[in-house]
């Protein structure tokens, strides 16, 4: 079972293998590729910094804390009908994306993220639009 906050159910989405650290990116593929490969696999939903956050880097301020991170996780859970913690598989939570979630939401709930400039979230949310799951990353 893996413990996530809200905003990562949408990163995880878009992740395409770049992280802050080369151990932050190995966590987060691990995690992905897990997910991507057994979407019936635990995700228990967390308030607070999580499994992804744990391999933050330690070189300046812990962004996991911050105010608006908690915002983001509140306004993503609210849209896909989620609370504080429930245990879904992961298949349920692309399901909740699938009926509650459109790539422009990414502008407005995601809009102070640095990794939105990149596009490949919207891009995650729609391949599970079509049909597909989280892609794999080389």
């Amino acid at each position: 079972m893996y413990n996530l906050r809200g905003h990562h159910l949408f990163c995880l989405l878009g992740y395409r293998g770049m992280g802050y650290s080369k151990e932050y990116v190995q966590n987060m593929t691990r995690i992905h590729q897990t997910l991507r490969e057994d979407p019936k696999t635990p995700t228990h939903i967390i308030k607070g910094p999580d499994q992804l956050c744990n391999k933050y880097p330690n070189s300046g301020e812990y962004h996991c804390q911050h105010d608006n991170i908690y915002e983001r996780d509140a306004a993503i859970l609210k849209l896909m009908g989620l609370e504080i913690g429930q245990i879904l598989y992961w298949e349920d939570i692309e399901t909740r994306i699938r009926k509650n979630v459109i790539p422009s939401d990414i502008h407005t709930i995601c809009e102070t993220c640095s990794w939105r400039t990149y596009g490949v979230c919207e891009e995650g949310i729609e391949e599970l639009l079509a049909g597909k799951g989280l892609r794999e990353v080389e």
